[in-house]
């Protein structure tokens, strides 16, 4: 059978009757459930007490929410055996990952918990819906040059929006097949409204046939006031019925008032247990009925008690003041009640007949409240008892509530608080369940439908030393069933943790480990072969802690190199034979000394006999340099001497030409200044030479002795 062969209209007429006949058997549970919720919101319509009243309903419902919901539990995706499986870790990192990610970002989660919650306990009913949801969305990318304009046009790129959103279902919303158990129920159906236009985008055209039987409260009062009816038509909305059956393994819409199905599909997500939803949190049952028994049902006449003596107890409040009579002769009493303060006499007309009958005594008479007092001190006793007998009926305690006497020793509350969670934690279980069954949901849903690209995205496993797996990782989870074999999805507790705790648990952690690996240490440092087995143990504990499992990847890839094959030691050699060699060495090494020093004076000797040689061979080329310098300034010095004995000779022969011209006294004086003349110049040619030689004398001095 399939969705196509099915017809409409016949599915339609079995899909009501099968509502109606569900309805049939929930109509005192949601009556009682109404009632309760009246009761829970102090609603005083429909309750036949009236007057003054303790709301114990309210106080013992806000005792236990933060006692079984204290914080939003988080994913705890983990290998299902605990052992060396890096892809298989990999995969419960990236699953939890995604799921945390769902969890934090949208508040969906956490909300439609603590709203079944409330369900449970009041109605008796706490209910949740698991949904997909695949939207094309547009996505902008880098600014590309455009053409419009002269400006960069945005290019949009369309990619898969996927959530796996939880919807909270009313209590009154929701129904199933009559059933004793819940594994004997055979569909499930939630109860959705939806507007005009709502239901034509979902199911087309055909929904414009569908009666909007919905009206919110108080549009008869609108329409009296003259709202036009196309707005009136806009606030109301058709019951639609969403079931899932898990005979025929499809799922039917159906409205109320319509002859035919909205539509029928085969079954859309492929869940384990066929369900969207978990089991529902149920109150008190028994084993003939699925139909649950509210917590305050079962204390509801104690609490009728208790408000019974808060009423009295408020009469008798209002009984306790200061009433009596007077003996109307005497009007001074009354003004003195009246108009009488501090320090102030009010006169008497007649004063010997007021002493007469006893002064004050005597003309007035109040009311006694010793009676009225008692009544209310026994109330008083009575509620408390009343409430005592509240708190055994629903468990709570004193050590839950926060109250308890300063004279109870810490064993005796001790005692109290394990007896009190005795029942408690049997619904902090629920909870749990009911959660991880959500979160196991949610994560089948991600693994058959979410894309790779998102998987990885969202768990941001390319960051992490287990980047490596990831491939790998996603090819498992999108494996049916391997996945179940080796990864498991849970929530953990949902009891408030704060951050002392969570310190405590990580110091723990590492004090385990330090104290572990302080002690391996020294035996895997003398005996190798135990290494390996060390390290398994090491990782034995390492996996039993929460916190461990972000450090795992770490931890392995130490043992790894740990354990890498290393080459084998050399044998270790005869100590006579090491001292043998030795001994051969050190002789080795005197012979190679004596050898080296007889080589380095070789070495010496034969430097000093090239360096003497050397000097010599200079002296020798300094001396003939010195000789060649010697004649060459002999003969510059013989050339000078002819080239002024020449000069000298045609100076007097000018200076004879001129005598005759000149006297003789100037003649003289000239000749004696040129003779001067060519004195010095001689004189300062041969001091030039004179150091010339010194020059060279001293350098061959120093090249020969320096």
């Amino acid at each position: 059978m399939n969705a196509l062969s099915i017809n409409p209209v016949d599915a339609a007429r079995k899909w009501n009757a099968e509502l109606k006949l569900a309805k049939r058997e929930d109509e005192k549970f949601i009556e009682r459930g109404d009632k309760i919720v009246k009761r829970y919101r102090d609603d005083r319509a429909g309750w036949a007490t009236s007057g003054k009243r303790f709301n114990i309903l309210w106080s013992n419902i806000q005792t236990m929410i933060p006692a079984l919901y204290g914080k939003t539990p988080r994913a705890e995706v983990a290998r299902r055996w605990k052992d060396s499986d890096p892809v298989g870790r990999t995969a419960s990192v990236i699953l939890e990952r995604c799921l945390q990610y769902e969890i934090d970002h949208y508040g969906d989660f956490d909300s439609s918990i603590r709203l079944a919650i409330t369900d449970r306990l009041l109605p008796g009913r706490g209910v949740t819906w698991v949904r997909f949801e695949e939207k094309e969305q547009a996505m902008p990318t880098d600014a590309s040059p455009g053409i419009e304009g002269g400006e960069a046009q945005i290019t949009p790129m369309a990619y898969k929006y996927e959530c796996t959103p939880v919807d909270y279902v009313f209590w009154k919303d929701f129904r199933y097949s009559p059933a004793r158990s819940w594994d004997e129920v055979t569909w499930v159906a939630r109860r959705v409204y939806m507007s005009r236009s709502e239901g034509i985008k979902r199911f087309g055209e055909d929904f414009k046939q569908v009666p909007l039987v919905h009206e919110p409260i108080g549009l008869d009062e609108l329409q009296k006031n003259g709202v036009e009816s196309e707005d009136l038509d806009d606030m109301k909305k058709a019951e639609v019925w969403e079931i899932w059956c898990k005979t025929s393994k499809m799922v039917y819409w159906v409205a109320q008032g319509h002859s035919k199905t909205l539509d029928i599909k085969d079954d859309p997500l492929g869940l384990d247990n066929f369900w969207p939803c978990p089991k529902p949190l149920f109150a008190t049952q028994t084993t003939d009925t699925l139909v649950p028994v509210a917590d305050f049902s079962l204390y509801k006449d104690q609490a009728e008690e208790i408000d019974m003596l808060t009423n009295r107890i408020g009469m008798l409040v209002e009984a306790v003041k200061v009433v009596g009579v007077y003996d109307a002769n005497q009007p001074s009493v009354q003004r003195m009640l009246s108009e009488g303060a501090n320090n102030t006499l009010i006169p008497v007309d007649t004063w010997a007949a007021f002493a007469e009958k006893g002064g004050l005594k005597g003309v007035v008479d109040f009311l006694p409240l010793e009676s009225v007092l008692q009544a209310l001190a026994q109330c008083y006793n009575a509620r408390e008892q009343a409430k005592q007998v509240v708190y055994e009926i629903t468990g709570l305690s004193d050590i839950i509530r926060g109250a308890s006497m300063a004279s109870e020793t810490a064993t005796a509350q001790q005692i109290k608080s394990q007896y009190a969670s005795l029942r408690l934690r049997r619904l902090q279980t629920e909870v749990a369940l009911f959660s991880s069954e959500i979160l196991r949901t949610k994560a089948q849903i991600m693994c058959d439908f979410y894309s790779p690209r998102t998987l990885y995205e969202m768990s941001g496993i390319g960051g992490t030393q287990d980047a490596q797996y990831a491939e790998q990782a996603i090819m498992l989870l999108k494996s049916e069933p391997s996945r179940g074999f080796r990864i498991e999805v849970a929530a953990d507790s949902l009891v408030e943790m704060d951050e002392s705790t969570e310190k405590q648990n990580r110091l723990e952690f590492l004090t385990s480990v330090g104290t572990f690996m302080e002690r391996v240490l020294p035996v895997a440092q003398q005996v190798p072969e135990l290494a390996p087995l060390m390290g398994e143990m090491l990782m034995f504990g390492v996996r039993a802690f929460k916190g461990g499992r972000s450090m795992e990847a770490a931890f392995d890839s130490a043992l790894a190199k740990l354990n890498e094959p290393k080459p084998p030691a050399e044998p270790q050699p005869d100590p006579e034979q090491m001292k043998m060699q030795a001994m051969t060495q050190v002789e080795q090494t005197k012979a190679q000394i004596e050898q080296a020093k007889l080589q380095t004076q070789g070495q010496i000797e034969q430097a000093k006999l090239q360096a003497s040689l050397q000097i010599e061979q200079f002296k020798a080329g300094q001396a003939q340099n010195l000789e060649i310098m010697r004649q060459q300034a002999e003969t510059e010095r013989a050339e000078m001497k002819a080239r002024i004995d020449a000069e000298t000779k045609i100076t007097i022969a000018q200076m004879t030409a001129q005598a005759a011209e000149k006297p003789a006294v100037s003649v003289q004086i000239e000749g004696e200044n040129h003779l001067q003349k060519v004195g010095d110049e001689v004189k300062m040619m041969a001091d030039q030479a004179a150091n010339i030689l010194s020059d060279q004398q001293n350098n061959i001095s120093t090249l020969t002795f320096g």
